[in-house]
């Protein structure tokens, strides 16, 4: 490389990015360490996903306070799932933050069945769309790194 060219990290770093280690499962997804409410978690990066979600039996894990929600989702399954909703919660991946995200509460158990009979690590949650549109996402799957920025 010559000395005018940079890395993708370094141009994304001086345009404000944050660079936060992605790390491959036995699914093929890639896991993410977060933090809500500053309790550290297990996510999975799943672009498809509309909103960023977190296992509904991990409400107190995470200090969640939540609220009925009229929204129904639908995974991989044929099933629509019931959702709860929780405001104003701070959400934390590598150096990025947001201090008063909206998250969807779940039950990931069907989830987490898969990724045991892969021999993967059970996960608390999913990062979704939400939070790539708002970080302004940009995933380098060959280094593994995904970048938000405020």
């Amino acid at each position: 490389m010559s000395s005018t060219m940079h890395s993708l990290s370094d141009f994304l770093k001086n345009k404000s990015y944050f660079k936060i280690k992605m790390h491959t499962i036995a699914s093929n997804h890639f896991k993410i360490i977060s933090k809500i409410n500053g309790v550290r978690g297990d996510f999975v990066l799943d672009t498809g996903a509309s909103s960023t979600f977190v296992d509904l039996n991990l409400e107190r894990k995470f200090k969640l306070k939540s609220e009925t929600s009229l929204i129904k989702v639908s995974g991989a399954g044929p099933n629509m799932l019931t959702t709860l909703v929780s405001k104003d919660n701070s959400i934390k991946i590598g150096g990025w933050s947001c201090k008063t995200y909206k998250l969807v509460l779940i039950d990931l158990s069907n989830v987490n069945d898969v990724f045991e009979s892969l021999k993967a690590s059970a996960i608390d949650g999913i990062i979704g769309a939400d939070i790539l549109k708002t970080g302004n996402a940009i995933i380098d799957y060959e280094k593994k790194y995904l970048y938000l920025k405020y």
